[in-house]
Parts: C-alpha cells; sequence; structure tokens
C-alpha cells in the first residue's frame, strides 16, 4: 500500500510517497537522541572500481569541486568543499589517486554519506 505526504524541510516543501515494505535486508540504525553523541562522520568507501569513493562528512551544500575527472589527486589534498550551517568544510583526499567519478555538481545538497567523488 502506497501513501502520500507533503512534508516541508528546511523551508522546502516535498511530496514524499511511501511505500509499505515487508521484508528489509541490511541493518538499520537507530538516530541519536538528546544526551546521545552521533555516529561518527562516514569514512571512505570502496569504490566498485577498487578505488575509494569521498563521502560527505556532514548534510550540507557542495559550494566547489576542486578536481575533474583524471585529475590526479594526492593524499590530502582539497577535493570539494561543502557548506554547512554557514561554515565552509573542505573535503580531502584520503589517499591519492586518480579521480573516476564526480557525483555531485556545485549547488548539489548532500546528505551523511553521500558520494561526492571516487579515486582510482
Amino acid at each position: 500500500m502506497k501513501k502520500i505526504y507533503k512534508i516541508k524541510v528546511n523551508g522546502k516543501a516535498y511530496e514524499v510517497e511511501l511505500q509499505e515494505v515487508t521484508t528489509v535486508e541490511g541493518t538499520v540504525e537507530a538516530p541519536a537522541t538528546l544526551g546521545e553523541t552521533a555516529p561518527a562522520p562516514a569514512t571512505p568507501k570502496k569504490s566498485m572500481v577498487g578505488g575509494e569513493t569521498v563521502t560527505a562528512p556532514m548534510p550540507g551544500t557542495i559550494v566547489d569541486i576542486k578536481v575533474r575527472v583524471g585529475d590526479s589527486v594526492a593524499k590530502g589534498q582539497l577535493v570539494a568543499v561543502l557548506e554547512a550551517m554557514k561554515m565552509e568544510t573542505e573535503i580531502l583526499a584520503p589517499d591519492a589517486g586518480t579521480v573516476t567519478e564526480i557525483h555531485v555538481g556545485k549547488g548539489a545538497a548532500v546528505n551523511l554519506g553521500d558520494a561526492i567523488v571516487s579515486l582510482g
């Protein structure tokens, strides 16, 4: 059974369609409640091409992408800039590699753990 809800997030209205799921795959973690600490930021994930996917350390907006597909990057090199709560956070390459894919563009809204760039 599907249900449609209208929600507002940060002043922007969204229409969301929910469908009942009878089986769940994987694990589900409960969000932190008041007084508890939130989980640590996501670490880079292994990509399907053998490299790493650099992910967003927090929800925010991508204000700049500093690399292009094919660029070689050094460990610790700036690859993107994320704005969250009016503060800019530099997203750095966890290891040296070559940019194989860029998953977001300037102005994109990202959530914790969303892929930003992949390194091979």
